[in-house]
């Protein structure tokens, strides 16, 4: 007999709906410790199905309950929301909607992660939140000075050596000052966390094929490659390039309804946005690197604008990764020396000794050679080139004319 279990977790419990022939049974309460869901899970069967939503606790709750079980499904929520919304909600009538969607085969699955990718994925929220929280601390010391009629400080950085010798300077009141050294000790102290996070992040990829293949692409450094490593994961579930630029959001909104032409809006913005954030920040830095993606730039900017195209670029970036990493290749149009700096870097961050002073060239020691630099360049820029002969003469093309069916025509006739 089958059976499947809906849980609705929340912090301290979670709700209990057994589906079993066609007929729900509320079961209770279980508390969502460890020992009281494994409790819970000792009194199963082993042979049932366990259905959660996707929420902060969600993982925990997979790792406790996967060995009681057959399988532990982590459900989409908000897709959920879409298929059974009802005005009546409670927990128990939550869970039976798992229970029921499962068994009908309706329910929309989200892809459970490995521990490797787990680890990696929690690492690079970490980073994020840590980088996010400098910047706002940062802006609050830019808030002080332009509130006291501070000028704009005539270096690049208002805190590096330069900068602060500079703030140093400044006329404001006493406890402002005291204010901007707190929030100073707080930006080193949060330079140290960030150094801290990316050597984690660095030693566990450094050795990682798909952060290495990411690497070879013009404007993607390591924390973005292991970003959007971490984010896809396994890049077999995605059968094809669109389905992984639907996952990061890039992908427009379409509205479209019996024989009336489709209108495409603004990308969806689904998935997950600190992914897309990398993806755009990358194709920004490919739109000053010389290569087809710079061409691919250009030609978007000169149309629709430098936002438009930042966007347009990181979604072509997302269809180049999917085909790198499934065809398993390097990027055509990589620079040898480049590539080789940018892992020596990822290197280093990961624990590696250092060679300078020893006598010996490593393997990114050709990237201060300024000829070869040259070469690689000029090499890009001829891809550049290309790509612009190709698409030169391109035209927009217009809706495609619908194919109207044999009932359709005799209907106008």
């Amino acid at each position: 007999m089958r059976r499947v279990i809906g849980m609705d977790i929340h912090r301290t419990f979670a709700e209990v709906v057994f589906w079993e022939e066609g007929r729900l049974r509320h079961h209770g309460r279980v508390d969502m410790t460890r020992s009281g869901l494994e409790g819970f899970g000792r009194s199963l069967e082993g042979d049932e199905e366990i259905v959660v939503e996707a929420t902060g606790n969600a993982m925990s709750v997979v790792r406790v309950l996967s060995p009681f079980v057959a399988r532990v499904i982590v459900a989409n929520p908000m897709q959920v929301k879409a298929i059974a919304h009802a005005r009546i909600k409670t927990d128990k009538i939550d869970a039976g909607v798992l229970a029921q969607l499962q068994a009908s085969g309706f329910l929309p699955e989200v892809w459970v992660p490995d521990d490797r990718t787990e680890r990696l994925r929690r690492l690079v929220a970490r980073r994020n939140q840590v980088v996010r929280h400098r910047t706002r601390v940062k802006n609050e010391v830019h808030a002080i000075l332009q509130a006291h009629l501070v000028p704009k400080c005539p270096h690049a950085d208002l805190f590096n050596k330069r900068g602060r010798d500079w703030l140093s300077r400044q006329t404001v009141p006493d406890d402002e000052r005291a204010a901007i050294a707190r929030r100073v000790r707080e930006i080193d102290r949060l330079a140290d966390d960030l150094a801290d996070l990316d050597g984690d992040i660095a030693k566990d990829t450094v050795d990682d094929a798909d952060v290495q293949r990411l690497l070879t692409i013009a404007g993607v450094n390591a924390v973005v490659a292991a970003g959007i490593v971490a984010a896809i994961g396994d890049v077999s579930r995605f059968r094809e390039p669109q389905k992984l630029v639907s996952y990061f959001g890039l992908n427009p909104r379409v509205r479209q309804s019996g024989l009336g032409i489709a209108q495409y809006g603004r990308i969806s913005k689904h998935g997950r946005s600190h992914a897309r954030g990398l993806l755009v920040e990358a194709a920004w830095a490919a739109s000053k690197a010389p290569g087809p993606l710079r061409a691919f730039f250009l030609r978007i900017r000169n149309r629709r604008g430098h936002q438009v195209a930042a966007v347009a670029t990181a979604r072509k970036l997302v269809v180049l990764i999917w085909h790198l990493l499934t065809k398993k290749q390097d990027y055509l149009w990589l620079r040898p020396s480049l590539v080789a700096a940018k892992r020596r870097q990822l290197e280093l961050k990961a624990g590696a000794l250092s060679e300078k002073g020893k006598g010996r060239r490593g393997a990114a020691y050709a990237y201060n050679l300024k000829n070869l630099r040259t070469r690689e360049r000029e090499g890009s820029e001829q891809a550049e080139k290309a790509y612009e002969h190709m698409v030169r003469h391109w035209r927009p093309q217009g809706p495609r004319p619908r194919r109207r069916t044999d009932a359709t025509s005799e209907e106008r006739q």
